[in-house]
C-alpha cells in the first residue's frame, strides 16, 4: 500500500486479529502432517479477469508468521489481470504457507473486488467534473483496506471516520431541531478549518442549509429531476454531493446534472471478490 510505512502499526494489528481468528490455537491438520521447518514455494494464480490490489498486504500476512518469507511478483496494485495470470510467488516455511494461505487470499480477494468495481463505475464518470466516492459503509475492521482500494480503483475517499469530518446527517437535524440549529452548533463547536456538509432530502432544507452557511449539501434519495433543481437552487455557493440508490446505470445521468461529487455505499458493502487461488506448492 502506498501508505504502508505510516500505517504500518495500524495494519500489522488488524492482520493479527484475522490471523488470531483463523489459528486461535494451532492450524491442526498442517502441524499433524508437517512435523518439522521445511522451506517452500507456493504461486498465486488469478482465475478471473479484472484488478489487483492489496499485494503489499498479502505479503506481510506471511511475513508476520514468518520473518523470512519472501514474494516475487512483476505486478503492482492497480494493474489489469486476466484468468490464468502467475501473479506472485511466495516461498517460506511450508507450515506458514498453509495456515497463511486463507487469511491472505481474503484480504487480497476482498480488495481486488473493490478495485475491480469501482474502476469500472469511476471509468462511466471519465471527462466529467463529477468524482466518484466511498462511504463508511465498510465491512468491520476492514475500513483501512476497503477504501484503499477504492482508491486504487479511481475512486476516492469520503471521510473515513466519525472524528475526520462533521457530516450533518437527517437524525443529526431532527436532534438539533432543525438545519440551521444543527448548522450553528458545528460552527461553534468545530475549527473555523472544518468544512461543514449537511444531508438533505427536500428544496426546503436545500434552502435552509444554504442560508445556513453549509460548505457541502448532500442530496440525499433525490430523483433527477429534484437534483436538476437543488443544482440550480444552490447556484455553486456550496459544493454538491449526491447519494441514496446509485447504480452504474444512473452515474452518467447523475453527473450531467453537474453535481461535484456522487456517493456510493455499494464500492465497499456490495462489490464480489476478484476470484484467487494458492496453487502448485512445492518444497525447496
Amino acid at each position: 500500500m502506498n501508505d504502508y510505512a505510516t500505517q504500518k502499526l495500524n495494519i500489522d494489528g488488524l492482520l493479527m486479529q484475522a490471523l488470531r481468528e483463523d489459528i486461535p490455537g494451532e492450524d491442526i491438520t498442517t502441524n499433524a502432517i508437517i512435523r518439522k521447518n521445511q522451506r517452500g514455494t507456493v504461486q498465486l494464480l488469478c482465475k478471473q479477469d479484472g484488478f489487483i490490489s492489496g499485494l503489499d498486504i498479502f505479503r506481510r500476512v506471511f511475513e508476520l508468521l514468518d520473518d523470512t518469507a519472501e514474494m516475487e511478483t512483476t505486478f503492482k496494485d492497480g494493474d489489469a489481470v486476466k484468468n490464468g495470470d502467475l501473479l506472485a510467488t511466495v516461498s517460506a516455511d511450508v507450515r506458514v504457507l498453509l495456515s497463511g494461505e486463507r487469511t491472505a487470499l481474503n484480504y487480497m480477494q476482498r480488495m481486488s473486488g473493490i478495485t475491480t468495481h469501482t474502476r469500472r463505475l469511476a471509468g462511466i464518470l471519465d471527462g466529467t467534473k463529477t468524482k466518484l466516492l466511498d462511504s463508511r459503509k465498510t465491512t468491520p475492521n476492514m475500513r483501512l483496506f476497503e477504501k484503499y482500494a477504492v482508491k486504487v480503483g479511481g475512486g476516492h475517499n469520503h471521510r473515513f471516520n466519525l472524528s475526520d469530518g462533521i457530516l450533518i446527517k437527517d437524525n443529526h437535524i431532527d436532534a438539533a431541531g432543525g438545519v440551521k440549529e444543527a448548522i450553528a452548533s458545528a460552527k461553534e463547536y468545530a475549527p473555523f478549518v472544518r468544512k461543514i456538509e449537511v444531508e438533505v432530502e427536500t428544496l426546503e432544507r436545500v434552502t435552509e442549509a444554504l442560508e445556513a452557511g453549509a460548505d457541502i449539501i448532500m442530496l440525499d434519495n433525490m430523483d433527477t429531476q429534484m437534483l436538476k433543481q437543488a443544482i440550480q437552487l444552490i447556484g455553486g455557493k456550496a459544493q454538491t454531493e449526491c447519494s441514496g440508490n446509485v447504480t452504474g446505470e444512473r452515474l452518467a445521468e447523475l453527473a450531467a446534472v453537474g453535481v461535484d461529487f456522487i456517493s456510493c455505499g455499494a464500492l465497499t458493502h456490495s462489490s464480489p471478490i476478484l476470484d484467487l487461488s494458492l496453487k502448485n506448492l512445492r518444497l525447496l
